[in-house]
């Protein structure tokens, strides 16, 4: 699927079937979690880091976190961005995983230690679970966001990316300034255009999982 024809399955999802956007929110990042729970199913006691950005795309990352303290797993979320940025679905599940008691950790991308904050965060993760930007992203991805990507790139963990790996471009598989180079991508309904437009794309995707969110698109 390209990038409009996303949008296009979510609008029929919501407006013509009827499924609420909190509900496909809640079937993509349970599919994401069950595939972290086989990933890491050797790791007595596994932690895992997250960082979500205040879109979507985070909202996932935050359903995710919740399925995972679920189940056992040692958890750090990381809020890229500002809390009040995150609105709809997405704040949703924001409010669910706090009203849990699940601290939610701030991360300012435009901090001067960033890539020192990052580590931190992540210093004991067994796996880093990308949930920054989705498929809609367009244009070239600001410095902050850039150096955000390049250091948690840099942790030398491996990397579960949400729906597409944060930075690349949904149509054509190209890194926008750059790109999270992912162990593995769990996306959603269909297999995105770019990852096969682009003969690089696969260094960024990694290996590649499609998941329902639980509804599929008519033929």
């Amino acid at each position: 699927m390209s990038r409009d024809e996303v949008r296009r399955v979510d609008a029929w999802a919501i407006d013509e079937i009827g499924v609420p956007g909190v509900v496909l929110m809640e079937n993509a990042g349970r599919s994401c979690a069950e595939l972290v729970r086989q990933k890491l199913a050797a790791v007595q006691r596994p932690t895992v880091c997250l960082f979500c950005g205040t879109g979507n795309n985070g909202g996932d990352g935050h359903v995710i976190a919740r399925h995972l303290l679920n189940a056992g797993f040692r958890v750090r979320t990381v809020l890229c961005g500002e809390h009040q940025k995150v609105r709809g679905d997405a704040r949703v599940n924001l409010d669910i995983l706090e009203r849990l008691g699940h601290a939610v950790e701030p991360l300012d991308p435009g901090a001067p230690d960033l890539a020192t904050y990052v580590t931190a965060f992540a210093d004991e993760a067994d796996l880093i679970v990308d949930a920054l930007f989705g498929t809609g992203l367009r244009g070239e991805l600001d410095h902050e966001f850039r150096s955000l990507i390049e250091a948690i790139n840099g942790l030398g963990r491996p990397i579960l990316a949400v729906d597409i790996p944060s930075g690349l471009d949904c149509d054509t598989g190209a890194p926008l300034g750059a790109a999270i180079r992912a162990a593995c991508t769990v996306t959603f309904v269909a297999v995105k255009k770019g990852f096969l437009a682009s003969p690089e794309a696969s260094q960024y995707t990694g290996e590649i999982y499609v998941a329902s969110i639980g509804v599929e698109p008519r033929p």
